[in-house]
């Protein structure tokens, strides 16, 4: 028995096995997962580590599925590193604003204050409309179905609301 690092054992027949299967399918499952991730690197990077968790797992209980297992494990590494590069590609950092002045900040509290006034103002259900609509952001179809009315209805209160807070806020 060999071990590798923090003391996995692994049978002695192991190395000669995966060595074998690493010189005959390397390039193979290299080309895999370029074709994959379309990144040469990575795709060496894939077929490694599915080569060291073979190496870890040996022996299969059937060593004769060794290249299905190695190819299985390539694919869904290649789709982790797909995932993951999508999900970065989605990530907007937050926006780096230079730090408000004081006299800003105080406006902005006030301004938010004479809007939460006028809201509460509104009838009840134009209320609920118009925080679904702006506060959540949902659809009309959403507000409809949250609210139990109709869609028709949930447009025309949002309408009749957005006049009704728009005067209450000029007059103030």
């Amino acid at each position: 028995m060999v071990s590798i690092g923090a003391a996995v054992p692994v049978p002695d027949d192991a190395p000669a096995a995966v060595t074998r299967l690493c010189r005959e399918h390397w390039v193979g499952l290299v080309r895999l997962a370029v074709l994959m991730v379309d990144d040469r690197q990575s795709a060496e990077d894939l077929v490694q580590e599915a080569f060291a968790e073979l190496y870890r797992r040996w022996p299969l209980d059937d060593a004769a599925k060794a290249l299905g297992y190695l190819r299985t494990t390539v694919l869904n590494r290649s789709r982790s590193t797909l995932r993951r590069r999508r999900v970065a590609r989605l990530y907007i950092p937050p926006l780096d604003r230079p730090g408000a002045s004081a006299e800003h900040e105080v406006v902005l509290d006030e301004e938010r204050r004479e809007v939460q006034r006028a809201l509460r103002k509104l009838p009840a259900r134009a209320r609920e409309v118009l925080v679904l609509r702006y506060y959540l952001d949902l659809p009309h179809a959403e507000i409809a179905q949250t609210l139990g009315i109709s869609e028709s209805t949930a447009r025309a209160t949002a309408s009749r609301g957005l006049a009704l807070l728009t005067q209450h806020l000029k007059d103030a």
